[in-house]
């Protein structure tokens, strides 16, 4: 072999290991850019939401070998909802999708359990937790299966809201593989049908031993909500702040109450 196809093929190698790596730090693409405020459907009711979140200014390589280039790519996927119980709601994700580069994929589903306060709107305090569990696409995720654990914290303080979800992700490799990526919003309450509010995305990697600060992921989003009956709009600009975060993402939620 020729000095300069060893070279290349070491380049290769390395560039492969660099995104391996990158990839168990970085913030990966999601479907779901949302900080839960413990509200669920009553019982017997069903909602539809459509999740869609395109990034104009992105990453240009894939957190991992094979996957998705977030630049340019819109990721989405449709939320469908059930009120079982006042404290308990169960949820699917499907279909999971990116539309990137004129090709259009298919990436896999979620089901999800939410366990709540009843009548989080009225509480001065409020809490919860969701458990989800995924099933991937070899280009969304490096494990098949993957699951989440958020808890759900929050105060109503007349009209803000202080939400904080400390996010754990976990690809079923080892507790010391899972992922910490909290997410908080601060909201005001202009009336009943309007709000505005700054929201925080982070992910700071294994809860092991958090990634150095260029390697986190940390995206500010500035977002407006509609709450009307039956449907609901919420929509965001987001910014990152690291070399492993978006420039700029939005983000944009439609819910229809049948």
């Amino acid at each position: 072999m020729m000095l300069r196809d060893r070279r290349g093929l070491c380049r290769g190698i390395l560039r492969s290991l660099g995104l391996s790596l990158l990839g168990t730090h970085a913030w990966a693409q999601t479907d779901e850019i949302q900080v839960y405020d413990a509200t669920i459907d009553p019982p017997g009711q069903f909602s539809l939401e459509l999740h869609n979140n395109y990034t104009p200014g992105g990453r240009t390589e894939p957190d991992f070998p094979g996957g998705i280039i977030p630049n340019h790519a819109l990721n989405g996927v449709a939320e469908w909802a059930y009120g079982v119980r006042p404290w308990f709601e169960l949820g699917a994700y499907f279909p999971l999708y990116t539309l990137g580069g004129s090709r259009l994929q298919f990436n896999g589903g979620k089901l999800r359990a939410l366990f709540v306060v009843p009548n989080a709107k009225q509480q001065t305090f409020f809490y919860g937790i969701n458990f989800e569990l995924s099933f991937n696409e070899h280009q969304w995720e490096q494990t098949h299966k993957s699951g989440e654990v958020r808890p759900i914290l929050g105060e109503h303080l007349g009209p803000w809201d202080f939400i904080v979800n400390p996010i754990i992700d976990t690809g079923f490799n080892g507790i010391r593989k899972l992922d910490f990526a909290p997410a908080e919003r601060v909201a005001y309450n202009f009336s009943p049908l309007w709000a505005g509010a700054l929201e925080h995305y982070a992910d700071f990697g294994y809860v092991s031993e958090f990634a150095p600060l260029k390697q986190q992921a940390q995206t500010l989003f500035l977002v407006v909500d509609y709450n009307g009956d039956p449907n609901s709009v919420e929509f965001g600009i987001g910014h990152g702040f690291t070399d492993a975060s978006d420039s700029l993402v939005l983000k944009l939620m439609i819910t229809h109450e049948f």
